[in-house]
């Protein structure tokens, strides 16, 4: 069985049980100095003869125990106990994100990392029960997250995906093609995307071949490019300050530009397409178009819990306690006397 709480921020609820402790002790303390100063210990036991500091104690554990119980039930604790078998429909799509430090330029705002972060982020969001995958490269590239079905998990890699991940700089598409073909794991999937955004810079010439190949094993290759073709120096940055421009050998800085015809070129090879990536919306409104229109193919069944809520048995416990502790007397029973528990007749 498993177990899995709905609203946990309730558990900070659970601060008021020691404070109702110190209250109940400090109140204690000043009825017995109270007492001890109004009369004797012998006197005090023949005017109040059925007092008892147990009961109290026990009527205060009744009624802690009780809204114990009654926060728990706002925590809503569910417990899963029935298994369903859910058949998945979709695509799988991979992104292969280019992170070379060209990619840093703000020839567009914030800059072309960030606003392929937010492409990718956007096509996430617009898609159904499809896989996902990135992959981040520069001169290498690295798998950033395996396929999935988590979205939200693709978003959290995607928002962390930076040039300091990847060891050697420049803009190896080779290798991103290379490592999306060990992403596509079901060979009964009939339609696969593989979303190439980069700005199209160092690029090595048996890179349309690659893309030519990995189009023939049935993966549509589609790319997106962002930069502008006047281009932009790119920044260093010392804890988000900028300190400089990167300059080549000769100390002048470096423009870096976006190449759409290698882009292009790669998305012709492979009988893709080549979008502008400038504007945010473009993009992802095509790449949301395509995949919407795909062929949706059955690609996995999965186990998981039907959780079901408990709260009430918490509330109902802690009911119990609250109305026990409403109509349980602090005086002494018969009972009581006899076992003396706290050793008060022998004050006397």
């Amino acid at each position: 069985m498993l177990y899995r709480f709905e609203e946990p921020v309730y558990f900070y609820l659970f601060i008021i049980i020691p404070i109702i402790i110190v209250v109940f002790l400090l109140v204690l303390w000043w009825k017995k100095r109270t007492q001890r100063k109004f009369a004797s210990a012998k006197l005090l036991a023949k005017i109040a003869p059925n007092s008892s500091t147990f009961k109290a104690v026990l009527k205060l554990i009744f009624f802690l125990i009780g809204i114990s119980f009654l926060i728990i039930s706002l925590v809503n604790p569910k417990m899963g106990t029935k298994l369903k078998t859910v058949k998945r429909e979709g695509v799988d799509v991979v992104f292969a994100l280019d992170v070379s430090k060209s990619m840093l330029a703000e020839d567009i705002a914030p800059n072309r990392l960030e606003k392929s972060k937010q492409i990718i982020s956007k096509i996430i969001d617009r898609l159904g029960s499809d896989r996902v995958g990135i992959i981040i490269y520069a001169g290498n590239a690295y798998p950033l997250l395996p396929i999935t079905t988590d979205h939200a998990a693709a978003k959290m890699f995607l928002q962390n995906a930076n040039p300091d991940m990847v060891s050697s700089q420049g803009t190896a598409i080779n290798e991103a093609l290379n490592l999306a073909k060990t992403y596509y794991n079901n060979d009964e999937q009939t339609n696969r995307f593989l979303i190439i955004i980069s700005d199209g810079e160092d690029h090595q010439e048996e890179t349309k071949q690659l893309a030519q190949n990995i189009s023939n094993e049935g993966v549509k290759v589609y790319t997106i490019g962002v930069g502008t073709e006047k281009g932009g120096p790119i920044p260093i940055k010392l804890n988000s300050a900028l300190i400089g421009y990167k300059k080549d050998r000769r100390g002048e800085t470096v423009i870096t530009k976006r190449k759409a015809v290698v882009l292009q070129d790669i998305a012709h090879a492979s009988d893709g397409k080549y979008i502008d990536g400038n504007k945010t919306d473009n993009p992802v409104e095509i790449i949301e178009k395509i995949i919407t229109n795909a062929q949706k193919s059955e690609f996995e069944t999965k186990q998981f819990s039907d959780y079901k809520d408990q709260f009430q048995w918490f509330l109902g416990i802690g009911l119990l306690f609250l109305i026990i502790d409403l109509f349980f007397f602090e005086r002494k029973t018969k009972w009581v006397k006899k076992a003396d528990l706290f050793n008060e007749h022998s004050k006397k």
